[in-house]
């Protein structure tokens, strides 16, 4: 995608069908890495999960496409028609979690026909403090959260000045430091808390897999 100004980048349906899918192949590509993370700490199933959810997820799009009945897609429902199908399918905290982020997004966004790359970051924040919400949790607790808080942070801090393929590529480049910064943290929260010390050493398979999907989402939007 050029270099435009990223208050001037307007994001389209096409945009977030492309991220979606490939999240969906990254996560598949990445399932057994992210269920070794898994078995270190908690139930042994992220992987597992995040792939048959986001699975899913790509065949909702392909049968939506198929269906000429069908009401044209806007950014909004197919982010509400994600956290519906991720609510269904996804096993585990894993479900309930990547549904509400999405479905919070899905609201933030609802009523924007032509939302911007700033309206999308708030609405991925908006996603975050969902996660929040029903997790309980903050950043430092060793849990997706430490991924997705430094990553939109850092695109807020970039959204006036720079490119949106800079906007987003920064993004992703902190939710994957975020991620690796989970090594060293005891978990205080979900199924890896229970092992308390024992915890520390191991990364954060849900901070992974954000930083999977925020990496998905900045080279869909280059593409």
């Amino acid at each position: 995608m050029p270099a435009l100004a990223s208050t001037t980048v307007f994001v389209t349906e096409g945009m977030i069908e492309a991220w979606l899918r490939l999240s969906a192949t990254r996560l598949r590509e990445r399932s057994r890495e992210l269920t070794e993370l898994d078995q270190a700490i908690g139930d042994g199933d992220h992987g597992i999960n995040v792939d048959r959810g986001f699975t899913a997820v790509a065949a909702m799009l392909d049968g939506r496409s198929a269906d000429p009945a069908a009401p044209a897609p806007d950014v909004a429902g197919t982010l509400k028609q994600t956290a519906q199908t991720l609510i269904r399918t996804v096993g585990g905290a894993s479900g309930p979690l990547y549904g509400t982020f999405f479905l919070k997004a899905s609201a933030s966004l609802a009523g924007s026909p032509q939302p911007t790359l700033g309206d999308l970051i708030a609405a991925l924040d908006a996603g975050a403090a969902g996660v929040a919400t029903i997790g309980g949790g903050q950043p430092g607790d060793k849990t997706m959260l430490d991924a997705l808080t430094p990553a939109l942070s850092a695109a807020r801090e970039r959204l006036t000045s720079g490119a949106v393929d800079q906007v987003l590529a920064v993004a992703a480049d902190a939710a994957e430091a975020g991620a690796a910064a989970t090594i060293p943290m005891q978990a205080r929260k979900g199924r890896a808390s229970y092992l308390g010390e024992r915890s520390i050493g191991h990364q954060d398979p849900g901070a992974t897999s954000s930083a999977i999907l925020l990496r998905a989402l900045a080279d869909s939007f280059q593409g």
